[in-house]
């Protein structure tokens, strides 16, 4: 079978912490996953794509677990290089597994699905005049959400909480702290926050909680052929 779907993920592949939830909504058989830090340790990474001082920030999860700060410019260089070799490969869609706002990244012919196009203005149209909270994965992304979430009708409320790291207390923080601001409507906004965070975060505050990557899996279900 022709598999024309490939997941593209900054960290390393396999991300068996969101797979299951991808799968739930994109046929196995049909998708093939591909990491830009794969094949390198721990220490390759920080060589190529450490951030500087003072620079954007973007945080992934390496095949051990952990979790891995990087550099935004970098990351996107080695993006575009990967995304021009993945369509050498064949592939006609590319799904990638980063909800942070890139403003280069292009394809020749295949279609690129990128979080950060489609998820503000889905939860624009969802929300309506809500008050949404934003819960991201460090406090440096913050200040890099202003023009992304631009359309909402109500400037959103933040706050952080990794989920890379394993601890619920923060989790609840950060809840806690986005429901004090005034959210009715939280948005879970990086690809690692996985459905358990999302049942556990809805239960808690008694309000609707949107998970990123699910809705962006929904729609390349809607691509396969």
């Amino acid at each position: 079978m022709k598999k024309s779907l490939i997941t593209l993920t900054i960290g390393q592949t396999p991300r068996s912490d969101i797979l299951p939830l991808l799968l739930e909504h994109l046929p196995a058989e049909q998708i093939d996953h591909a990491g830009l830090l794969d094949g390198l340790s721990a220490e390759q990474v920080a060589e190529r794509y450490a951030p500087a001082a003072g620079e954007k920030v973007l945080v992934s999860r390496l095949q051990d677990g952990s979790q891995v700060v990087l550099s935004s410019a970098r990351i996107e260089m080695g993006l575009q290089e990967k995304l021009l070799a993945l369509e050498e490969e064949g592939y006609e869609t590319i799904l990638l597994l980063c909800t942070a706002e890139f403003g280069r990244l292009q394809t020749q012919k295949a279609v690129l699905l990128e979080p950060d196009r489609i998820i503000p203005p889905l939860v624009a149209a969802i929300v309506s005049d809500h008050q949404v909270g934003i819960m991201v994965a460090v406090e440096e992304q913050i200040r890099q959400q202003n023009n992304k979430w631009r359309n909402l009708s109500k400037t959103p409320c933040f706050a952080v909480a990794s989920p890379y790291l394993p601890d619920d207390e923060k989790l609840v923080d950060a809840a806690l702290s986005l429901q004090e601001q005034g959210a009715d409507v939280v948005v879970l906004d990086c690809i690692g926050y996985h459905q358990r965070h999302r049942d556990f975060l809805q239960k808690l505050l008694g309000i609707p909680v949107l998970l990123s990557n699910v809705l962006v899996a929904k729609l390349a279900a809607e691509l396969i052929v």
